[in-house]
């Protein structure tokens, strides 16, 4: 089953000559900014997923930044609210996500291995994905680095440490199994909607913990400090995937906010680039 694009002329270009310019353009303007960090095989990494007028710079870092292997795993929000997994764990198992840019497959294979791994924690459920647009708006980037690239999608609906913990173990132990180097990218953008003085603080507050691969302190002051980023369980999940797997730190490699674009300062939606090595 194919799963057709939800936000295509929305958040990026729908026509394919078109996005691929726009990606091309992020990527080698990130690249110039960029020049002295060589690339790297990062366990993991954290994007936004806003439009890409907005986000896309951000997002264009981490890639720039990042060689792609053949397999990723993207975690992502549930911005829609509808699910059918009872687990809040929603996998789209096999057939492809389409883009302008064509169909990325989902590895049937590797999703079946999750699954097994997960002892039912990861749950098979279409219905979370259809409208989501924050596994989408990441595809471009990867299909433009990586045309053979496969994909593991997981929606999650939860944003309690416990379960993120748990599911950052399957991970690791999914990752060290799998034969094959395998990109963890948390989908997240950062604080929703306040002023850009107050957004920047809470987005430092986040990112200090996520700088500190503490996945349990960034939901616990999300929470406490009422930090809208919007995926934190995604963010907080990898983190403890990737401390599982060895990681020591991770790097912002780039921040900034809505605002930038639209000048528009009084209700700003926040975004970063994260890489862990």
């Amino acid at each position: 089953m194919v799963r057709a694009p939800a936000v295509s002329g929305r958040f990026y270009p729908s026509d394919p000559t078109e996005l691929r310019a726009t990606v091309a353009t992020l990527l080698a303007d990130a690249r110039r900014d960029i020049a002295a960090a060589p690339t790297a095989p990062f366990r993991a990494v954290i994007a936004p997923h806003a439009g890409f007028i907005y986000s896309g710079p951000t997002a264009a870092r981490v890639y720039a930044r990042a060689i792609i292997p053949g397999l990723v795993v993207i975690l992502a929000p549930n911005h829609t609210g509808m699910a059918e997994a009872q687990s809040g764990v929603s996998l789209w198992e096999s057939g492809a996500f389409r883009t302008p840019l064509g169909d990325v497959p989902v590895d049937a294979e590797a999703s079946a291995a999750l699954r097994k791994i997960s002892d039912g924690v990861v749950e098979v459920d279409h219905k979370a994905h259809l409208a989501e647009h924050a596994v989408e708006v990441e595809l471009p980037f990867l299909q433009l680095l990586r045309a053979d690239v496969r994909i593991v999608p997981l929606v999650i609906a939860w944003d309690a440490w416990s379960p993120a913990h748990l599911l950052g173990e399957m991970l690791s132990r999914f990752v060290t199994a799998a034969g094959e180097r395998v990109l963890l990218l948390a989908s997240s953008d950062l604080n929703h909607y306040e002023p850009a003085k107050i957004s920047e603080q809470k987005d430092a507050r986040a990112l200090e913990a996520v700088t500190a691969l503490d996945g349990e302190e960034l939901l616990a002051r999300c929470k406490r400090e009422r930090i809208s980023m919007c995926g934190r369980a995604p963010a907080a999940t990898v983190l403890a995937a990737a401390r599982a797997l060895g990681a020591e730190r991770a790097e912002v490699v780039d921040y900034r906010h809505s605002g930038w674009v639209s000048g528009d300062n009084a209700r700003v939606v926040g975004y970063a680039g994260v890489v862990i090595p």
